[in-house]
């Protein structure tokens, strides 16, 4: 028996609303609604949410978030998420007009490809044939 479930990430980042809607728009998960007098300057915590209710990640808000420096530098990459996609080259166009920059790293982009979220956190769009 499992000590815990895994329930879902949660990433660091200044500004949890425009994070949680940068994703929003990879995923089409659903941004959890401000809580009553919570505003975009105010929140603390937002969460996606799938078609059924469930949390699928978090955002928590920082102070003095230094965004990572991946692949190499003082701060480390922390975290790094995979989505899958069908058409690579059609994402990678898509994710550019959201805000995501593709990284000048890329190891093996016929496969998949390095992008930073508007904050810098790393994620990879992986090839798949299936999703």
């Amino acid at each position: 028996m499992p000590i815990a479930h895994y329930a879902y990430t949660a990433l660091d980042c200044p500004n949890p609303w425009r994070l949680a809607h940068f994703y929003s728009q990879i995923t089409d998960w659903r941004v959890q609604p401000f809580e009553e007098g919570e505003t975009e300057e105010t929140c603390e915590w937002l969460e996606l949410h799938d078609l059924t209710g469930r949390t699928m990640m978090g955002f928590q808000k920082i102070d003095n978030y230094k965004a990572p420096t991946w692949p190499s530098g003082d701060v480390p990459q922390q975290v790094h998420m995979d989505f899958h996609a069908r058409d690579l080259d059609i994402t990678e166009k898509k994710l550019l007009a959201i805000g995501a920059h593709k990284a000048s790293h890329q190891v093996r982009p016929h496969r998949f490809r390095v992008y930073l979220d508007p904050i810098g956190h790393p994620f990879c769009i992986v090839q798949s044939d299936g999703d």
